[in-house]
C-alpha cells in the first residue's frame, strides 16, 4: 500500500520560506511523477510543482515559478518543495501526490492516485 507523509507546513510572514517533505513509502520501483498541489478554501485544487523521478524534469505552474522548487530524493524516497519568497496567496493545504505515469504523462495528468493528508500553509502579511 503506497503511503505519502507531508511535513514541513506552517505560518510564516510573506517573504519568508518554508520547505515541505513528502515521505514515499509501501512501493518497490519509486513513482515516475510526484508533485505538489494546494487547495485554499473556496477553490479549486491547484498543480504547484511536478518533477519526473526518471530525468528530474520539473514542471510548474506559473504563480510559483522562480520561487519554488520542487526536488526528488530517491534513497530518501523523499519528494521536497523549498518555497521563497511567500506571498499571503499562498496560503492553502499542500498535498502530495505520486502516481506510475511516465513522458508527457507526467506533465499534465490530474488523476493521481496515491495522496497524502496534506499540510497546511499559511503566510500573513
Amino acid at each position: 500500500q503506497v503511503q505519502l507523509v507531508e511535513s514541513g507546513g506552517g505560518s510564516v510572514q510573506a517573504g519568508g520560506s518554508l520547505r515541505l517533505s513528502c515521505a514515499a513509502s509501501g512501493y518497490t520501483t519509486s513513482p515516475g511523477c510526484m508533485a505538489w498541489f494546494r487547495q485554499a478554501p473556496g477553490k479549486e485544487r491547484e498543480g504547484v510543482a511536478r518533477i519526473y523521478t526518471p530525468t528530474g524534469s520539473t514542471y510548474y505552474a506559473d504563480s510559483v515559478k522562480d520561487r519554488f522548487t520542487i526536488s526528488h530524493d530517491n534513497a530518501k524516497r523523499t519528494v521536497y518543495l523549498q518555497m521563497n519568497s511567500l506571498k499571503p496567496e499562498d496560503t492553502a493545504m499542500y498535498y502530495c501526490a505520486a502516481d506510475w505515469f511516465y513522458g508527457d504523462n507526467c506533465r499534465g495528468r490530474t488523476d493521481f492516485r496515491y495522496w497524502g493528508q496534506g499540510t497546511q500553509v499559511t503566510v500573513s502579511s
